[in-house]
């Protein structure tokens, strides 16, 4: 159901909705989603947006003013609805949402079972394989951390099969204490299996049970007079004693999300607490985009279903959660969580002991994380401000886009783009232009190239364009970029230049304002300048990796590569029987159809491109 005309009658729509549960999705006069809501009854809920406009706050106003059209999604069930509106926050992002950014995948530690000597390793994506999957964790760093531990405690081996199969000799980890060396037969299958069980105990939470089987075999390998493995488990508890009073969280049975929340200035924080089998693993911080006019409990209420309600591979949703904030539809994602999570699923805000250290810990975090955010907002925002002032601008500069060349010699050209925004870098916007037909070295037409294509696509598509364009270079660059958007009819849009001085030195560079005909030299102590020194900086680290990505591609290609008919394997097979290019090169048609997959007319073909 929808309506598209621009006069959107609210009012008159309403009046033939259902009172059934389900999610509602407002469209603005492109058919963009402006919102997306659930509601027990559709009519109840969508008539507040038009019947009592006046009691919506500044934001809904705004909202509502917009709305072109309304599209709806009938369900059995309000929890049913609560899924569905998380899944399309997901995928459509709304401006008047709150909504979570979070679509990296979660790591795990990876224990694998079809071995003699299994291994443990670091492991994203979905769990199927063969073996023992101990997570989720935060971060790639928190694995790593815990892996590391596991190498010392245990000596499990973490490296490939395909290493692993392959040594005569032990590796340095084996000379660090760090793996016992099951490659070269340095241990046997069945002490490695009691390292595995030992790892997994710990894994699990039970440390104990690992100090208890440990001991225990201790002295069975003293009364059988075997000292050295006696005094090899003897260390192991030691190690394992270590750690356990280090860590501060001792429960053997407690499987525990922390979630907390903050907000301040129109920013909110999110902080999550993961405890599994009564063991930390770390925290993640989230900064949802759109919190503004939000409170903490609305935006945890917003938070929750996005997390844990889209279906992932990497995530389960563990049975109690703990929140900072005490939720007004509580009931409703309890049964959400637990039809997503398959069991008996809780939210909690209101704990003692150490749940309640956990969770003041958790808010401690969030509080520092936001103060740290807005911190470095009002930086970015200064420095922004600054830079307006220099330049006299009369509205804010919101967007900037920097254009860097780099080059060796003329070989391999690459142009990169770097974007930044009121909170610092957009890198999910920046990007590189390979560089092709011109003369080698030409800066002036690389720079023309790269802004003619950037443009180009930027109005093909109707995206948004800078407030301000920077390009790293001289008057002539400079010239060259204005001459360039005139001809795509965005000469309005403002450039300077960065040249650096003769030393070319930091301190000595000169910015060109306009066509080159103003040149102004900031203090050592602009904000200004320091802006765009840091986007200068950028723009010519993010230009250089790709201009070294691509001279070393070009460096490692083969003249066979372009060869029609010629792929990977027959150009392993002609390598391998001539003994490499040179071979090739040298052999004759006769002798090139004696490889096999190349027939007569592709060794007439190889060897005309090769003979020019």
């Amino acid at each position: 159901m929808a309506a598209s005309d621009s006069k959107f009658d609210g009012k008159v729509f309403c009046k033939a909705l259902t009172k059934r549960p389900g999610v509602y999705r407002m469209l603005d006069g492109r058919g963009q989603v402006l919102y997306v809501g659930k509601a027990q009854s559709l009519k109840k809920r969508v008539t507040t947006y038009f019947q009592a406009a006046e009691r919506l706050d500044a934001k809904g106003r705004a909202m509502v003013a917009q709305i072109s059209g309304i599209e709806l999604t009938v369900t059995h069930t309000e929890g049913e609805a609560l899924i569905l509106e998380s899944n399309l926050i997901k995928e459509h992002r709304p401006r008047y949402n709150v909504v979570l950014r979070d679509d990296k995948s979660y790591p795990y530690i990876y224990l694998s079972s079809d071995q003699a000597f299994p291994r443990l390793s670091l492991y994203r994506g979905v769990r199927s394989g063969p073996g023992r999957y101990f997570g989720p964790y935060p971060s790639a760093g928190a694995v790593r951390g815990s892996l590391n531990l596991l190498e010392k405690l245990f000596q499990l081996r973490s490296c490939e099969d395909s290493y692993f199969k392959n040594r005569s000799r032990p590796c340095l980890n084996f000379q660090i204490k760090r793996c016992s060396a099951p490659c070269v037969n340095f241990i046997d299958e069945k002490s490695y299996r009691e390292d595995v069980e030992h790892a997994v105990m710990f894994l699990e939470g039970r440390s104990q049970d690992a100090l208890n089987a440990l001991g225990d075999r201790m002295e069975n390998m003293s009364r059988e007079q075997k000292y050295e493995q006696a005094a090899r488990y003897r260390d192991q508890i030691s190690s394992l004693q270590r750690v356990q009073q280090r860590q501060h969280v001792s429960s053997d049975k407690d499987d525990v999300d922390v979630v907390a929340c903050c907000a301040k200035g129109g920013v909110g924080c999110i902080q999550v607490f993961y405890i599994r089998r009564g063991h930390n693993l770390g925290n993640k911080c989230f900064f949802p985009k759109n919190t503004a006019g939000y409170n903490e409990s609305e935006i945890l209420a917003a938070f929750i279903p996005q997390y844990y309600l889209v279906k992932r591979a990497d995530r389960n949703i563990p049975r109690e959660i703990i929140v900072s904030h005490e939720l007004e539809e509580k009931g409703l994602l309890v049964e959400a969580l637990t039809a997503q999570g398959g069991s008996r699923a809780s939210l909690r805000n209101k704990v003692r002991g150490k749940r309640r250290r956990w969770l003041d810990m958790a808010q401690e975090n969030a509080k520092l994380a936001l103060e740290q955010r807005l911190s470095e907002s009002s930086g970015q925002q200064q420095r922004n401000e600054a830079l307006q002032e220099v330049l006299e601008f009369d509205e804010a500069i919101k967007r900037i886009e920097c254009f860097d060349i780099s080059h060796t010699g003329g070989e391999a050209t690459v142009a990169g783009c770097v974007v930044f925004g009121p909170e610092g870098p957009l890198k999910s916007d920046y990007r590189r232009f390979n560089i092709r037909n011109i003369g080698a070295g030409d800066d002036y037409a690389a720079m023309r190239q790269a802004v003619e294509r950037r443009y180009t696509r930027v109005r093909q598509e109707d995206g948004q364009l800078p407030d301000l364009l920077v390009i790293d270079g001289g008057k002539g660059q400079v010239n060259t970029v204005r001459e360039c958007l005139a001809e795509l009819q965005l000469k309005d849009l403002p450039i300077i230049g960065i040249a650096k001085g003769p030393s070319r030195k930091p301190s000595a560079e000169t910015l060109i304002l306009e066509d080159g005909r103003i040149n102004r030299q900031l203090k050592a102590d602009s904000l200004a300048r320091h802006l765009l020194q840091q986007i200068r900086d950028e723009a010519h680290r993010f230009a250089i990796t790709g201009h070294r990505q691509r001279r070393a591609k070009a460096r490692t290609a083969s003249p066979l590569d372009d060869i029609p008919g010629i792929g990977v394997q027959r150009r392993r097979n002609l390598m391998r029987y001539f003994g490499g290019m040179q071979g090739v090169v040298r052999a004759g048609v006769h002798e090139l159809t004696k490889v096999s997959g190349i027939s007569r007319q592709l060794a007439e073909r190889i060897y005309d491109v090769l003979h020019g």
